[in-house]
């Protein structure tokens, strides 16, 4: 044995024994190792890579002296290695064992880089390897939604290789860092003084710290001192079960810390293994003597093989035993490392036993060879080792994967403060890699206790979340995951918390007030249910009947002189499409449609061009008949019924090609306005091109003001040809009206602006029909006497 211990560590000596239990129930078992023995030799790394490495070179001589690579005679009949527990020594250790493919199996090293077959082929382990621990509290973080957090790590391989596959996986999760800090890998007072200074000052609440418990025991100490308290400590495997921190001083500050330990397991027989140990059976055994003493506070004397006492004083009565003892410095019910060391050796035996098996012609080497038993070699073995697969005593699977890395399953413990004033670690969770997504993380939440302020799950936010209806605006020069919240723009939502973007409702949507959720906006059109409508409506059908009564009279009177005084033929037809008119304004109430939207504007400026070309020809009629009956005048050619139709169809010609064009180049269109109006949605007409509507609303009204001019100048002609009179009154209100029409078109929207058009139109056409035929109406009907051509010629017409 190979012994530079300088103190007696419990823990160690806990494995110790696993590993000599492990190796006696193999012996024990008659079908997996038969006529098989296993031993076994111990050298102590003193946590050193130097003394690591004198212990290698010792074993793999054969010879016990540290000359590497040479053997004289002798060999060395070890094949397998267990060890190290620190990732700091396994690494040169297994540097030295890849040269000669020496099977070596780590119990407790976890650092990643282990598992490069590259550097380290013939390193395994039965503890998971770091970088599922990194996932594992990446997803621990995520799951309580703390996004501020900050990263502590040690200057060894363990924290310079873990903490960034940690802040990488954070990343990932959606948190950010706060700080990341390296505590020295040569004490410095300086430095850590300003870790501690950070910590204080960070407004991070969950700090996870990536170390071994010795290098990180100077820094805590130092933030324990200065009353650090309101802190979530996610602890990684390297001191989250450790015995340096169990001290009062850290009580206050590490109360409620959160760690991650490779899962537990159980030894059956462990305990009763541990009770028959006797130094007085053991001889040999210093490391039980050492035990012994420390156990039972006494010293041994224990005879040696040449039978003389040993030159310890007599002090232990040689009756002590350890059944019935509380075996708390084992921890028996919390086996960790320990149970990997157990699986480790099993490991080992069932290679053996596979390697046995082997038969001649189907074996794994040079054709199809199997290894000798007795003459077994390293790299041999580790062939079995690394494609082993079995189940131990608890019926878990205990393989290898091609890294050489067993399935990650984790524990976590959160530290709580007993009634004795010491740390228990509380099991609260699992984590399982190869489990499915939903179910790798799972949480016992009300059985944590929390560091001291916070009574339930504790906040870590560099800023607070934004609720629904805002989103995140990041600060420059920041992290993503400090910003402030602005709510969304008009008409856009944010249903989510922490939005980084709003979204635009659907066309037929709008937001609520909390700008959270889109409800449906109101339609609207001028519908024939609104009391506008119907109003609008009754109105129409009042004048169309009207003006057809007025037809009737005019037809069924066709003969008399008031009739037949101004063109009656330019009379029927100017209230015919007085009728048309009134008929048009219903195809502006209702659902618009395409064809709807099309004949709208078209339909209405023809007709009311052929209604003032009507007018305008009977104003240019009454001229030239008065001027044609003047001596030696020649507009008599003109006087016929040839002249009204020509200027009708003349004026309305030109409407209809500026019509047709308009429909041809840009037609209008049904369309659905949600912008004019806040939470309504307007299905109206889009005009397509209002130059054209414009247009044609221009040659309307060139029509009416010649037609008014025209009409003005002929008013003080005799008094049988005076309808000019009539017709520039009709005409005043005409030009009014549509004068009047043009700001308020433009000022109103949706509904309203269609109820304005109609209402221009009836208005115009009620002017036309009232100004022109309501005082023919009534001589024809009521004073006939007035309705002779001796009274039109001699005491004039329309005289009121």
């Amino acid at each position: 044995m190979y012994l530079c211990m300088f103190r007696f560590h419990f823990r160690v000596y806990e494995r110790l024994l696993a590993m000599t239990f492990a190796l006696e129930e193999i012996r024990k078992d008659l079908e997996l190792l038969p006529n098989v023995t296993l031993g076994y030799v111990i050298y102590d790394s003193c946590t050193t890579a130097s003394a690591a490495l004198e212990g290698i070179m010792r074993l793999i001589t054969g010879q016990g002296k540290t000359v590497p690579n040479y053997q004289c005679r002798s060999f060395s009949s070890a094949v397998a290695l267990i060890g190290e527990s620190y990732s700091s020594t396994s690494i040169p250790m297994a540097r030295l064992l890849g040269l000669y493919k020496f099977p070596q199996i780590s119990y407790a090293a976890t650092v990643t880089s282990l598992s490069d077959k590259n550097q380290f082929p013939s390193f395994l382990r039965t503890i998971p390897v770091d970088h599922f621990q990194s996932i594992c509290i990446a997803h621990l973080i995520q799951y309580f939604g703390w996004k501020w957090v900050g990263l502590l790590s040690d200057g060894t391989d363990y924290g310079l290789q873990g903490s960034p596959k940690v802040k990488e996986e954070l990343l990932k999760a959606g948190a950010c860092i706060a700080f990341s800090e390296t505590i020295p890998a040569v004490y410095s007072e300086l430095k850590n003084q300003h870790i501690s200074k950070i910590i204080q000052k960070s407004s991070a609440n969950v700090i996870v710290i990536y170390s071994i418990d010795v290098d990180l025991y100077p820094v805590m100490e130092l933030i324990a001192q200065n009353n650090v308290s309101g802190k979530v400590w996610v602890a990684s495997e390297g001191w989250a079960q450790s015995y340096l921190f169990s001290k009062n001083t850290f009580l206050r500050t590490l109360q409620g810390m959160l760690g991650f330990l490779v899962r537990k397991g159980d030894i059956s027989g462990f305990k009763e293994y541990i009770y028959s140990l006797n130094p007085y059976m053991n001889p040999d055994d210093i490391f039980l003597k050492f035990f012994w003493e420390l156990v039972f506070d006494c010293q041994l004397q224990i005879l040696d093989k040449t039978n003389n006492l040993t030159k310890e004083l007599k002090t232990c009565s040689g009756d002590e035993t350890l059944e019935g003892m509380k075996l708390d410095f084992f921890k028996l019910t919390d086996l960790r490392n320990t149970y990997n060391v157990y699986n480790a050796i099993y490991a080992v035996a069932n290679a053996l036993h596979d390697m046995i098996s082997c038969r001649h012609g189907e074996g794994p080497f040079g054709n199809g060879t199997c290894a000798v038993i007795y003459d077994v070699q390293p790299w041999q073995l580790f062939h079995y080792i690394k494609n082993t697969h079995f189940k131990n005593k608890n019926g878990e699977e205990v393989f290898f994967d091609i890294n050489g890395d067993p399935p990650a399953i984790f524990s976590i413990v959160n530290w709580q403060v007993t009634m004795e004033g010491s740390f228990k670690y509380q099991d609260v969770g699992r984590f399982d890699v190869v489990a499915a997504d939903n179910k790798k993380l799972t949480l016992d939440v009300p059985t944590i206790v929390w560091n001291e302020g916070h009574g339930k799950i504790p906040q870590s936010l560099c800023s607070e979340s934004c609720s629904p209806g805002y989103r995140k605006v990041a600060h420059p020069g920041q992290p993503i995951c400090c910003f402030s919240c602005i709510m969304c723009s008009q008409g856009e939502i944010s249903n989510e918390s922490d939005s980084v973007a709003c979204v635009k409702c659907l066309k037929d949507g709008w937001p609520n007030k909390r700008q959270d959720k889109c409800f449906k906006k109101v339609t609207e059109f001028l519908s024939y249910n609104e009391t506008l409508a119907v109003e609008l409506t009754v109105v129409s059908t009042f004048l169309e009947i009207t003006t057809t009564a007025v037809l009737t009279i005019f037809i069924k009177w066709r003969h008399t002189p008031v009739v037949r005084a101004n063109n009656r033929e330019l009379s029927y037809l100017l209230l015919f499409s007085l009728m048309l008119c009134f008929l048009c304004s219903f195809i502006f109430i209702g659902h618009p449609t395409h064809v709807t939207c099309m004949l709208r504007q078209c339909a209405f400026g023809i007709i009311f061009t052929l209604s003032i070309s009507c007018i305008l020809a009977k104003t240019v009629v009454v001229v030239i008949a008065f001027n044609a009956s003047k001596p030696n005048s020649n507009l008599h050619k003109y006087t016929g019924p040839r002249l009204p139709k020509s200027v009708v169809m003349l004026c309305i010609s030109v409407q209809i090609v500026i019509c047709v064009s308009w429909l041809i180049v840009s037609p209008p269109f049904q369309d659905e306005n949600a912008t004019s109006v806040t939470g309504k949605l307007i299905i109206e007409c889009n005009e397509g091109s209002p130059a054209a509507f414009w247009f044609m609303l221009s040659y309307m009204g060139l029509l009416a003001i010649v037609s008014l001019v025209v009409a003005f100048l002929s008013r003080k002609l005799p008094d049988s040809f005076n309808e000019a009179k009539f017709i520039t009154f009709s005409m005043l209100v005409f030009v009014s009206v549509w004068i009047s029409f043009i700001p308020a078109y433009l000022s109103t929207q949706g509904k309203y602006m269609v109820a304005v058009e109609i209402f221009a139109i009836i208005s115009s056409g009620a002017g036309l029909l009232l100004c022109i035929f309501t005082l023919k109406c009534y001589i024809i009907l009521f004073r006939p006497d007035m309705n002779t051509k001796d009274y039109l010629m001699g005491k004039g017409a329309f005289k009121s």
